[in-house]
């Protein structure tokens, strides 16, 4: 079902279905290719899903059955992008909107089909998760388009990836396949075009069935290991928190009484 708030942009829909929200970026007519309106809309959507005790797991993807995103719309590059003062906040948009995925205390899986490139791909190294298809092409073309990353977006590439990997990817530019991104630890699946959308629901529906406050304290804490701080946030006092929850005592009782738990989140 659509949800019920409504992104400042019409190509990004989000909808909720059984505690998984999706938000497709839907430009289909330039590979799901991301404009500014795009990315400045990002961090409104993560804030509203953050906050919604519907949600428990976000799946990203692109719409249709082509692109995942084919990075920056290349054609405000000219006007938006066309000196250093209009890239550096162009970049802090882009920048904004990934760490808005990377510090929603809710997991994030990218699915991803076809192109995942530039600030696509920074998008799906945002996320927790990736699974892609064996359709997918990854790369970051900077390096051909001689622009620059801001460092916090190189600090989200660089947890996700290593250094050593990143440096390929940018150093080169070149495209990698679906096999390669999952040699590197881009992808932490490869299936079939047909199994990719039931193998995210999947992971999805077995996330949101866990423990929420558990799940975010470990992000929190993983997160924290890697060097992707998530702002004001304690992950010590977090997993305390589990302890003192109503989800911590119906762990143990189901456990006891051999039954699946029903969590709340509280």
């Amino acid at each position: 079902m659509t949800y019920s708030f409504s992104p400042s942009t019409s190509k990004l829909v989000v909808s909720l279905s059984d505690g998984v929200a999706t938000l497709a970026i839907d430009n289909p007519s330039k590979h799901n290719a991301l404009d500014l309106e795009m990315w400045q809309a990002f961090p409104d959507i993560m804030a509203a899903l953050d906050r919604d005790p519907q949600v428990r797991v976000i799946v990203l993807r692109g719409a249709g059955r082509e692109s995942f995103a084919s990075g920056a719309d290349i054609g405000e590059f000219a006007t938006l992008r066309a000196d250093a003062e209009g890239g550096r906040l162009y970049e802090a948009t882009n920048e904004a909107a990934f760490w808005a995925v990377a510090h929603c205390s809710k997991p994030v899986i990218a699915m991803i089909r076809g192109f995942c490139l530039g600030g696509g791909f920074g998008l799906a190294l945002s996320c927790d998760l990736r699974v892609a298809s064996e359709s997918a092409v990854f790369g970051i073309p900077a390096a051909r388009l001689g622009i620059g990353y801001p460092p916090g977006a190189m600090k989200l590439v660089t947890a996700a990836v290593g250094a050593p990997a990143a440096k390929d990817l940018f150093f080169t530019a070149r495209r990698i396949d679906a096999q390669e991104a999952a040699r590197l630890g881009v992808v932490r699946q490869v299936v079939a075009e047909e199994q990719l959308e039931p193998a995210v629901l999947a992971l999805a529906e077995t996330i949101a069935q866990n423990a929420p406050l558990t799940i975010k304290a470990a992000k929190a804490a993983i997160d924290e290991a890697a060097g992707v701080m998530h702002p004001d946030v304690d992950p010590v006092t977090l997993a305390d928190r589990c302890f003192d929850s109503a989800d911590a005592i119906e762990g143990r009782n189901a456990f006891l009484e051999k039954r699946n738990p029903v969590f709340a989140g509280r």
